[in-house]
């Protein structure tokens, strides 16, 4: 068996190329266009990428995948490795994927930088500091706590109900201890007392503003929009209000040029933003997809989850507001993930299961439905292929996805890098080259009840949407307040198509139960909570950074 050596150590082994000499040499991109970060990574200016608006877009393709499974899919190093094949087949191809969080990275779920010979690097610097952006997004969404709460203490001239404060403080890391706490104890001087509470940076709506703004006109305009709470009389109270979005627009003036590194085969990569993909919508910038379809002719991006919330966002939300179109789609799958979905035992996954799998295709043949059908997607489905994996196993999943019209690649970029997915990269081309007719699962004109009906019919196949009388007069009120032409975002598990994480597989009339909904005025979409969503999560018992240490210089124990 080949031995494989960790992924900081394989990033660490590599020999990258001054992010200079590789923006001049791959995309044409002069030194006073970009602002260095070191020597590896830099942002590209935002007037440069202006200058290109002209350029004709390259295509774009979307990386999804089947519902998560403690067996793993690999998606991002599916994107990685699927743009090194590209340029590997003689193809102008770059990646743009999502800035990774802190919490996972010190938590259990890792970073984000892809794995084995499918990297981007500096994989240390980009799942760490990286260029400051989720900084300065922290900022900017404390800085209006902060004067939310100053305007009370001054005397609070907009009435603002301190009961019906809705926006909090956030920090990038997982700290359970601050998801429900009380403010301003002390006396007088420091303020008014109140229930309170933080989120992860990647759940603030400061974040999806971020990546749904393309400008920063448009950034300074949505975050004056943002609904902080309401008066006694339930008002709505924006930021615009507090005279604060001109502040939080300075300190994201730099942070809005997207991030230029590399992958170990210098496959320039654009990384930049990183919403959570359940409470918003789990995409890289609209300003880095942008930049990316008009420096190269081929770009590969992906959507959190599986293809029913990231993809289904990255459609109805990132799409429907920037007009961006893909041309093709990935989803991608694992043959040890499948069996789990059918059933198998996580020790087990790795031993030929032809019944399990059986039962278990039905996921995948869902997510490749809903791409296909419900989205107007052509695709093709990506195999990460395992050792284990048998000539059996294999040919039941071809045959199953052949009756769907669908081709079946096997990959194996995880261990030999762009030339494990040339096949893949070869069959996407000629899937780009097809017409290609997104759609829509609902209309703007349609009312919010009807939006989330339709994804809850279409999408996750429920036969029953239900609300408690409070959660659907504020439906109403939001419908009757003028909010009604947003998107809707679906907050759910993503383990199943159902609300419960226990539902494997493919499960059919189920009932989708909205508990909550939440007003994201300045990314533009309505939250609608099914089930118990964390925006601050925890630490684990065991968690990744007991492992994270600095010996000689060097990091250690990041994956």
């Amino acid at each position: 068996m080949t031995y494989i050596p960790s992924d900081i150590a394989i990033a660490q082994a590599t020999r990258m190329q001054r992010i200079s000499q590789l923006a001049r040499g791959r995309l044409g991109i002069a030194d006073e266009h970009l602002e260095p970060y070191g020597h590896y990574k830099a942002k590209v200016s935002l007037d440069y990428l202006h200058s290109l608006q002209d350029r004709p877009d390259g295509k774009l393709i979307l990386v999804t995948a089947i519902s998560p499974t403690p067996a793993g899919e690999g998606k991002t190093t599916t994107v990685i490795g699927l743009g090194d094949a590209l340029n590997r087949i003689g193809k102008k191809a770059m990646v743009c994927l999502r800035e990774p969080s802190l919490g996972p990275v010190f938590g259990m779920k890792g970073g984000a930088a892809g794995g084995g010979y499918a990297q981007v690097v500096p994989m240390e610097d980009i799942n760490l500091h990286f260029t400051g952006d989720f900084s300065a997004i922290a900022l900017a969404n404390n800085l209006l706590a902060a004067l939310l709460d100053n305007h009370i203490h001054h005397g609070n001239a907009l009435g603002i109900d301190v009961r019906r404060i809705t926006w909090k403080r956030v920090m990038n890391m997982n700290d359970r201890a601050l998801r429900d706490i009380v403010v301003s104890l002390g006396g007088p001087l420091n303020g008014f007392p109140r229930q309170d509470g933080f989120d992860i940076v990647v759940a603030s709506e400061v974040m999806a503003i971020f990546c749904l703004a393309q400008s920063l006109d448009d950034l300074k305009t949505r975050l004056g929009n943002i609904v902080v709470g309401y008066t006694t009389e339930q008002k709505p109270i924006c930021a615009r209000d507090l005279q604060a979005h001109g502040a939080m627009t300075v300190l994201l003036q730099k942070a809005m040029a997207p991030n230029l590194v590399q992958t170990l085969e210098h496959t320039p990569a654009l990384i930049h933003g990183g919403p959570f993909a359940n409470i918003a919508h789990g995409c890289n910038s609209v300003i880095a997809t942008r930049a990316g379809l008009k420096l190269a002719d081929y770009v590969v991006t992906e959507a959190g989850f599986g293809a029913d919330l990231g993809a289904e966002k990255f459609v109805n939300i990132k799409c429907r507001k920037s007009g961006l179109r893909p041309s093709a789609s990935v989803v991608v799958a694992t043959l040890r993930a499948l069996k789990y979905q059918g059933g198998a035992l996580l020790p087990s996954i790795s031993q030929e299961n032809l019944p399990a799998l059986e039962k278990g295709l039905v996921n995948l043949e869902r997510h490749v439905d809903n791409v296909q059908r419900v989205y107007g997607i052509p695709c093709v489905v990506a195999i990460n292929h395992f050792t284990s994996d048998t000539a059996a196993e294999i040919a039941m999943l071809k045959d199953r996805m052949q009756a769907l019209g669908v081709q079946v690649v096997l990959t194996t970029h995880w261990a030999d890098g762009g030339f494990g997915a040339e096949e893949l990269a070869n069959v996407v081309v000629d899937l780009c080259a097809q017409p290609s007719d997104m759609q829509f699962v609902y209309e703007d004109s349609d009312t919010l009840w009807q939006k989330a009906t339709q994804l809850a019919h279409k999408v996750y196949r429920a036969a029953l949407v239900t609300a408690s009388a409070k959660v659907r007069a504020h439906i109403d009120k939001l419908q009757a307040d003028g909010y009604g032409h947003y998107p809707v975002c679906i907050a759910k598990t993503p383990y199943s198509f159902s609300t419960d994480a226990k539902l494997l597989g493919a499960p059919e009339g189920h009932t989708l139960d909205i508990r909550e909904v939440r007003l994201a005025a300045g990314a533009e979409f309505v939250v609608m909570v099914c089930g118990d969503i964390m925006t601050m999560p925890g630490l684990p018992k065991q968690p990744a950074a007991n492992r994270i240490d600095l010996v000689d210089g060097k990091i250690v124990g990041l994956f």
